[in-house]
C-alpha cells in the first residue's frame, strides 16, 4: 500500500488535539479584542502564513511531479515517508500539548515552520505515487473548493462554529472507515471513502474560516495566529489529499 493512499496522515490533526484558546464572543465578551483594526490584522497575518505554508507545499508537490530523479528517489525511499511523520507528530504534539509554545515567539514559528517542512514532504511524497493528470487535477479542484469555502463562510450568516462536536463525531467516523478498508479492500468503498473525507474537513474549513473571522459565537483570539494558521492548512491539505485519491481511483 502506498503511504498515505489510503489514510489520511492527518488524521490525527490539530482538530482532535484539544480546541484552541478561543472565546464565546457572547458568555465571555474579550473588549480589548473588539476592535476591528486587531482583527483584521490578525486575519492579514494568518492568511499571509497560510499562503507561504501552501507555497512550500506545493512546491514540493510540483517538484516530486515533475522531476523524475525525485519521485524515483523517494519512491524507493518509503522510510523516508515515516520519518517525516514522525518530525511532523512531535511538533504537533509540541504546540498542541505546549500552550505556550504556541504564543512564544520565535519558537512558535521554529515549529511551525519544520511541521511545514515534513508535512510537505509527506504530502508530495504521496502525490508522487499518482499521475501528473490526476495530481494537476486535485490541485485544481481545491483550490476551487477552498476558495469557494472561504467566500461562502465570510458571505453567510449561518453559524458552522456550532457544528465543531458533530465534526469532531463524524472525524472519529471516518477514522474507523479507514480501519475498515485496511481489512477490505473495495474500490467503491475507497472512493465513498475520499469522496466523505474531503466533504467532512471541508466543514472543517468553513468552521475555522468563522473563529478566525471572530464574527460568530466562537472566535479565536488574535494571539492564537499560529493555531488559527495551522488549523487552516491542515484542513487544505486534508482537502488535497482526499480529492487526490478520489481522482486517482476514479481514474483507474
Amino acid at each position: 500500500m502506498v503511504p498515505g493512499d489510503q489514510d489520511s496522515p492527518l488524521h490525527s490533526t490539530y482538530h482532535e488535539e484539544g480546541p484552541p484558546s478561543y472565546y464565546d464572543t457572547q458568555d465571555f465578551p474579550a473588549p480589548q479584542w473588539d476592535d476591528s483594526s486587531v482583527r483584521q490584522a490578525f486575519i492579514r497575518k494568518v492568511f499571509l502564513v497560510l499562503t507561504l505554508q501552501l507555497s512550500v507545499t506545493f512546491t514540493f508537490v510540483a517538484s516530486f511531479t515533475f522531476l523524475d530523479g525525485l519521485k524515483v528517489f523517494v519512491q524507493t525511499h518509503t522510510w523516508s515517508y515515516y520519518l517525516s511523520y514522525g518530525v511532523f507528530f512531535c511538533c504537533l504534539l509540541a504546540l498542541s500539548c505546549c500552550g505556550d509554545l504556541q504564543r512564544r515567539h520565535p519558537w512558535n514559528l521554529m515549529a511551525l515552520s519544520i511541521l511545514t517542512l515534513s508535512l510537505s514532504y509527506m504530502v508530495a511524497m504521496v502525490a508522487s505515487f499518482y499521475d501528473t493528470d490526476a495530481v494537476l487535477m486535485a490541485v485544481g479542484i481545491t483550490v476551487l473548493v477552498c476558495f469557494s469555502v472561504v467566500l461562502f463562510s465570510m458571505q453567510t450568516r449561518y453559524d458552522f462554529t456550532s457544528c465543531r462536536g458533530v465534526l469532531l463525531v463524524l472525524l472519529v467516523v471516518l477514522v474507523l472507515f479507514s480501519i475498515l478498508l485496511l481489512c477490505v479492500r473495495n474500490r467503491v468503498l475507497e472512493l465513498i471513502y475520499a469522496a466523505l473525507g474531503a466533504l467532512l474537513f471541508t466543514g472543517f474549513l468553513a468552521v475555522d474560516v468563522q473563529l478566525l473571522l471572530g464574527n460568530k459565537n466562537l472566535s479565536l483570539s488574535p494571539e492564537d495566529f499560529v493555531f488559527a494558521a495551522l488549523s487552516l492548512y491542515t484542513d487544505i491539505i486534508n482537502i488535497f489529499l482526499y480529492l487526490l485519491a478520489l481522482v486517482g481511483r476514479a481514474k483507474e
